[in-house]
């Protein structure tokens, strides 16, 4: 991810993309230290911007924040550390670092089509923490995708009529598509490929049952097992009520894949966060 070295930038284009991050922060400090309270680092999967420190003592913060992003859940914790019995320097003061973990994107979602529906689909998906790659394979429309699109939403320029083929290899595994193109017969070849991935989330086609029909009887026809095709899912949205303007089959269908979303286990029981008597004793 190119990005300036800046934590400040670095964590608005994290938290813009949906990019797994965790921002550091030190938090308390007494004796000698290398930074003073204030100083703030981000850490993501593969690269790390600015310093709270430096040393040994860092090095090791940034083992513990890739484990924090390794375990895929958002958490909150203050860590303590003597710099002189735990990471060997020679400043020998005491610090408190707060570790606030962000795991990106809940959802990731391939939406291929920009008509009436795939506009105001994105409109509304744009507004969740899910990334979305948005494919047409019409490229005189692009020029509008790229002008009206959400921070978290990437335009696949490269998909075109000559791309239909290869489409499948641009979409990560667990991702949930939306077939909605303005070309049955592109739709067609959409379905043949993501039906055939078994990593996929979900697979679902705008249409009636009379097209899905249609399309499964030339899909079987093609080689494709019954396993295969039902995965998909035609017609598509939450709730079949008939309504047709654009806006209302794109809430309907947003409110599906909210269905889909991991749900956030409650525990009402655990204190979510960091203890308050860590907080206490920090205060003292």
């Amino acid at each position: 991810m190119s990005m300036s070295r800046e934590w400040s930038e670095a964590l608005a284009r994290c938290q813009r993309e949906g990019v797994p991050h965790v921002l550091l922060s030190l938090v308390s400090c007494a004796g000698s230290t290398p930074r003073e309270p204030g100083a703030k680092m981000v850490i993501t999967h593969t690269d790390q911007f600015d310093t709270i420190g430096g040393g040994r003592f860092e090095y090791r913060i940034i083992e513990q924040a890739r484990a924090m992003l390794n375990s895929g859940a958002s958490d909150t914790k203050i860590e303590r550390f003597s710099l002189g019995a735990q990471a060997q320097q020679c400043c020998g003061g005491h610090i408190a670092v707060l570790f606030e973990c962000y795991p990106g994107a809940k959802m990731n979602i391939a939406l291929f089509g920009a008509g009436h529906v795939g506009i105001a689909l994105e409109s509304i998906l744009r507004t969740l923490p899910w990334r979305l790659t948005w494919f047409d394979s019409r490229t005189d429309v692009h020029s509008h995708m790229l002008e009206h699109h959400g921070p978290r939403t990437r335009i696949m320029t490269s998909y075109s009529t000559e791309s239909i083929d290869e489409a499948s290899q641009w979409i990560t595994a667990g991702t949930h598509c939306i077939v909605m193109t303005h070309d049955h017969l592109e739709d067609e070849k959409l379905i043949y490929q993501l039906a055939q991935r078994e990593d996929l989330g979900s697979v679902g086609l705008i249409g009636s049952k009379t097209k899905w029909q249609r399309f499964r009887h030339r899909l079987a026809a093609q080689g494709l097992t019954d396993e295969q095709l039902n995965r998909v899912r035609c017609p598509i949205g939450l709730v079949n009520t008939g309504l047709k303007r654009p806006e209302e089959i794109a809430l309907s269908v947003a409110a599906e894949l909210l269905s889909k979303a991991p749900a956030q286990k409650e525990e009402k029981q655990r204190i979510r966060g960091i203890e308050p008597a860590i907080l206490k004793e920090i205060a003292q």
